[in-house]
C-alpha cells in the first residue's frame, strides 16, 4: 500500500510540477541573417587571438545553457533563401525560395508567432539592421509571393497592428511592385496610429507620447541597411539601440508581457561580400543586441525566455585555410568594411586625375593593414598593381559584385588577401546548406535541446508560451 502511494505521489509531483512550470511572460527571438557556426566561431577565436590566446572568448549568447542546430533547407530547394528562411523560423512551415509567409503557390497566407503572441495579449515588437520590409521581418508580418513585393510588405504593416518596428527604414514607399507611383506609406503609418522616429535621438523625443513606433535611420541617412557595425560613428544608429528602444517601448504600460523579433541582418550582407573582419565585427554587433536581452533576463529570469538562432549560413566560411596555425590576430588591422574601402578609392580617383601607386597603397595600409602589419608577397602586388593600372591609369574600372553590393575590383582583392593571411577561406558569395544554430536560456528553453527542423523553433517557444500555434 505504501508502496502504491508512493507511486501516485511521484506521478502526481511530475505531472504538477510540469503544469506549474512557469511559462515565459517576454520572449525574445532573435536571429542573426547569414549567421551559421563558423562565424560564432571565427569571433570568438578572432577575440582571443587579440589577447594572443589558443582558445576562444565566447559570446554572451554561446554561454547560454541549451544548445543545439537545426536543418535549414527549404521547400524547394536545399539551399534557402531569406524569405523562405525566415518564413520558416516565422510561422513553423516550410515555403519555396522567395515566398513571405505564405505557402509555396503563393495562394495560402500563414500565421507568424507574431501574431499568436498578439492574439495573447503581448505586444509585438519587430527589428532589424536593415530594412523593416526585408524578407526576415516582412516574415513576421507579411504574406506576399515574392519578397522583392516591398511596398506590398510595408504595406502589411499597419494590418499587423504590431507595437514597434526598428530598422534603417523601407526600401520603396512610394512605388509599388510594377514600379507604379503609389500613395505614400507614411501618412498611411501615421493615419493607422504609429508615430515616426528618425535616428536615436527623434525616439527619444518620441517615446513618451507615443503608443506605436516605427524606428528608423535619420531622415538624410541610408533607409536600405544600418551602417555596418565596423564603419559606425557615435551617432549612427544601431541595432542595440533599436533593441532598447523596443524593450523600453514594449514594457512602457505593460503588465502583460512582450514578443520581440531582432534580427542581426548584415552578417549576411558582409559574408555575400566575404568580407571576414566586417563578419566579425557584425556578428559582435549582434552579440551587443543580444546583451540587452540577456541584462533583462537578469532581472525577470523566471519570466524571459531568449532564443538565438540563423535563417541560414552564408558564404560556406571556414576558420583555418590549410595550416595549423591560426592568424586570425590580423583581420583586426582592417578598419573599414569593403564597401568603405570601395568608397575611398573611389573618392581617391574622384579627387585627382593622375593618381600614383604609392598613395593607393597607402590606403590600403591605412584600412586593412596591407604593406605594413600584414605581409604581402611580390605575386599579390603585382596582381594588386595590375588592377590599379587598369582602374586609375587606364580608367577602366572592374567591379567585384555580391548579393548587396558592387564594391571596386581592388578593394575586393585586398580582402582576399588579408582573409587569406587571417586563415579565413569561402566556399561561395552565396548561402550554404549549413545547419542553423541555436542558443536558449530561460523559461522553456529546456525544449531546445536536440536536432531538429528549423519549423520546430517557433512551434517549441509557443509551446514554452502555452499558445496554439
Amino acid at each position: 500500500m505504501k508502496k502504491i502511494s508512493f507511486v501516485l505521489y511521484l506521478f502526481l509531483f511530475v505531472v504538477f510540477g510540469a503544469s506549474a512550470q512557469q511559462k515565459p511572460k517576454y520572449i525574445f527571438f532573435m536571429i542573426g541573417d547569414g549567421m551559421g557556426l563558423n562565424q560564432i566561431n571565427l569571433t570568438e577565436v578572432f577575440l582571443a587571438a587579440q589577447e594572443d590566446r589558443n582558445t576562444v572568448f565566447p559570446l554572451v549568447f554561446s554561454t547560454f545553457p541549451y544548445a543545439t542546430f537545426a536543418t535549414s533547407y527549404s521547400l524547394s530547394h536545399g539551399v534557402t533563401d531569406s524569405a523562405a528562411g525566415g518564413t520558416a523560423l516565422a510561422v513553423g512551415k516550410k515555403t519555396k525560395n522567395g515566398v513571405v509567409g505564405m505557402d509555396s503557390a503563393a495562394n495560402t497566407p500563414y500565421k507568424s508567432i507574431a501574431y499568436t503572441a498578439k492574439e495573447a495579449g503581448l505586444k509585438v515588437g519587430i527589428t532589424t539592421s536593415v530594412s523593416i520590409d526585408h524578407a526576415t521581418p516582412a516574415s513576421f508580418y507579411a504574406h506576399q509571393p515574392s519578397r522583392n513585393q516591398y511596398y506590398e510588405i510595408a504595406e502589411e504593416l499597419i494590418k499587423s497592428d504590431f507595437d514597434f518596428f526598428g530598422g534603417s527604414g523601407f526600401l520603396s514607399p512610394n512605388k509599388n511592385s510594377q514600379k507604379e507611383d503609389a500613395p505614400s506609406l507614411f501618412p498611411k503609418f501615421e493615419k493607422a496610429g504609429y508615430t515616426l522616429a528618425y535616428g536615436w535621438e527623434g525616439y527619444n523625443k518620441a517615446k513618451l507620447a507615443a503608443d506605436k513606433i516605427i524606428l528608423m535611420n535619420v531622415e538624410d541617412g541610408d533607409h536600405s541597411s544600418l551602417k555596418y557595425a565596423i564603419d559606425q560613428k557615435d551617432n549612427d544608429l544601431n541595432l542595440a539601440q533599436i533593441t532598447d528602444a523596443a524593450i523600453e517601448s514594449l514594457t512602457k504600460n505593460n503588465d502583460q508581457g512582450f514578443f520581440l523579433m531582432v534580427e542581426g541582418g548584415k552578417i549576411d550582407w558582409s559574408s555575400h561580400a566575404n568580407d571576414a573582419t566586417t563578419t566579425v565585427r557584425e556578428v559582435l554587433d549582434f552579440n551587443e543586441a543580444v546583451k540587452r536581452a540577456y541584462a533583462f533576463y537578469e532581472k525577470y529570469p523566471e519570466e524571459t525566455l531568449i532564443v538565438v538562432t540563423a535563417d541560414h549560413e552564408t558564404g560556406g566560411i571556414a576558420v583555418g585555410n590549410g595550416g595549423s596555425r591560426l592568424n586570425t590576430k590580423l583581420l583586426a588591422n582592417q578598419r573599414v568594411s569593403q564597401g568603405m574601402l570601395s568608397k575611398l578609392l573611389a573618392d581617391l580617383r574622384a579627387a585627382k586625375k593622375d593618381v600614383r601607386w604609392d598613395e593607393v597603397k597607402n590606403v590600403l595600409m591605412e584600412n586593412v593593414g596591407l604593406f605594413a602589419d600584414v605581409a604581402v608577397s611580390e605575386d599579390e602586388e603585382n596582381m594588386l598593381v595590375a588592377i590599379y593600372e587598369k582602374s586609375f591609369v587606364r580608367h577602366e574600372t572592374e567591379k567585384s559584385k555580391s548579393l548587396y553590393a558592387n564594391d571596386d575590383k581592388l578593394a575586393s582583392e585586398a580582402i582576399k588577401i588579408l582573409n587569406k593571411k587571417g586563415s579565413v577561406s569561402w566556399a561561395s558569395g552565396g548561402h550554404s546548406a549549413a545547419y542553423i544554430p541555436i542558443f536558449a536560456i530561460g523559461a522553456g528553453a529546456e525544449r531546445f535541446t536536440h536536432k531538429m527542423e528549423n519549423t520546430d523553433i517557433p512551434k517549441k517557444i509557443a509551446k514554452a508560451a502555452g499558445w496554439d500555434f
